[in-house]
């Protein structure tokens, strides 16, 4: 019976043997191969895909650098804007204020003027009223007689005292 059992397990074996190796060669000849292009394929699609990510991480290290570059010029050209209306502002003021003196000083030179005209006409007119007053004393004087000091201190006293009230 050992026999037997020993003649069964390797008639087993054998025919097992013969089936899995009948398996392997059916499944190498159908299945194996679109497994395998299918694993190749999907490898593959990986590997393009990473590629893929690597170029579009150095491209956005390229976009990023020239961001940055980008960004720094902005900058400077925005702080060169900033500069000039500065520079701009402080020129207008200054343009201002000259204008604003030399106006300042027009006007102070056309009130000097003004006065001056009207000091000098005052003067005239001083000047014409104490004509007056000469002309109209000595009219006065030469209607009267001065022989004696008393009628002339008396006359000029009279005089004075016109002006005075005047």
């Amino acid at each position: 019976m050992e026999k037997l059992i020993n003649e069964f397990s390797f008639g087993l074996f054998f025919w097992h043997l013969l089936i899995f190796i009948g398996l392997i060669f059916l499944l190498k000849k159908y299945a194996w191969k679109p497994i395998l292009d299918s694993i190749n394929e999907r490898d593959e699609s990986i590997r393009d895909a990473l590629s893929k990510a690597e170029i579009a991480k150095k491209e956005m290290e390229i976009l990023k650098s020239d961001n940055e570059k980008i960004m720094k010029e902005a900058i400077l050209e925005r702080d060169k804007i900033l500069k000039e209306g500065n520079n701009k502002k402080n020129e207008i003021i200054s343009q201002a204020k000259e204008a604003a003196k030399k106006e300042a000083e027009k006007i102070l030179k056309d009130a000097q003027v003004s006065i001056d005209l009207e000091r000098k006409a005052a003067m005239k007119d001083l000047k014409d009223q104490i004509a007056i007053f000469s002309i109209d004393i000595a009219k006065k004087i030469v209607n009267k007689d001065l022989s004696k000091n008393s009628n002339q201190e008396d006359l000029i006293n009279t005089y004075l005292d016109d002006i005075n009230s005047n």
